[in-house]
């Protein structure tokens, strides 16, 4: 295999036809981490596939005394969807690792890829947008954030557009969106394929769970419309912030860069 080329395996086959797809690669504030993570965990998803590349991490995630490989794709179902759902199934490509420049392209275009011969239905990317950090600690930081997060929305469609982002969130007009969010937008457009990415304001100097629950309502308002209750959602996504925030120790101890992964920052590996 070459350096940035990139395969998907499937280790269980599922149908996933009409599934929503999550992207779940670390972002602004690791909002698309936390996201997958919790939709993982709650709806008990179960690991369907992995992705495979000689330009990712020579690790392996340990997690109840199993071994996980760096970049993996997982499917379920949201429990007691009501009516207007977009999906019955949920499809998440998920990694605590930020993906090296080199690969991004190759990546993003091969989870599209999969997921039109898959016939999957929306691909999402949950995003960060970044908001300057008051002076001072982080939990001053915190203290001075807004009590109400807001979320932007754009889609890679005029349709998808007009469907589920202008009805919904306040379309994100002018900006840069980078690393593999921009890259699926961008192939989706030219594809003529569904992809919408849903931006909340978060702190890049640290996973940011507030951001991250506001957009997993925002994905379960719009798209979902399930029985996830949003009460639990900060808590559970802070437990999941404190999880990646220990990978990341781990990852500094061993020469790793020491900011949180985004996709304005260095690389967490090379």
């Amino acid at each position: 295999m070459q350096p940035d080329e990139v395969r998907i395996y499937e280790i269980k086959r599922v149908d996933v036809e009409g599934a929503l797809v999550i992207d779940g690669f670390p972002s602004v504030g690791l909002v698309s981490s936390i996201v997958a993570n919790y939709l993982i965990d709650t709806l008990e998803m179960e690991q369907i596939g992995i992705v495979e590349c000689p330009s990712f991490p020579t690790v392996s995630l340990v997690r109840d005394g199993k071994p996980q490989h760096p970049v993996r794709i997982y499917a379920g179902s949201p429990p007691n969807t009501r009516a207007g759902r977009v999906a019955d199934r949920i499809v998440a490509f998920i990694s605590e690792f930020q993906p090296p420049p080199n690969v991004i392209h190759p990546l993003a275009t091969a989870i599209l890829t999969w997921v039109q011969e898959q016939r999957c239905g929306l691909l999402v990317s949950p995003e960060g947008l970044v908001v300057e950090p008051a002076p001072g600690s982080r939990d001053k930081v915190r203290s001075h954030r807004p009590p109400e997060v807001k979320v932007y929305g754009i889609a890679s469609t005029r349709r998808a557009q007009e469907l589920y982002i202008e009805p919904n969130v306040t379309p994100f007009l002018e900006g840069v969106i980078t690393g593999i969010a921009g890259v699926l937008l961008n192939e989706g457009r030219r594809r003529g394929c569904d992809v919408l990415t849903f931006l909340a304001e978060a702190n890049p100097e640290y996973p940011d769970a507030r951001a991250a629950a506001k957009i997993i309502d925002t994905i379960n308002h719009i798209l979902l419309r399930s029985s996830l209750d949003p009460e639990p959602l900060i808590h559970e996504a802070e437990r999941i912030e404190q999880q990646l925030l220990t990978i990341q120790r781990s990852a500094q101890e061993h020469g790793r860069p020491e900011r949180p992964a985004s996709p304005q920052s260095a690389p967490m590996y090379r």
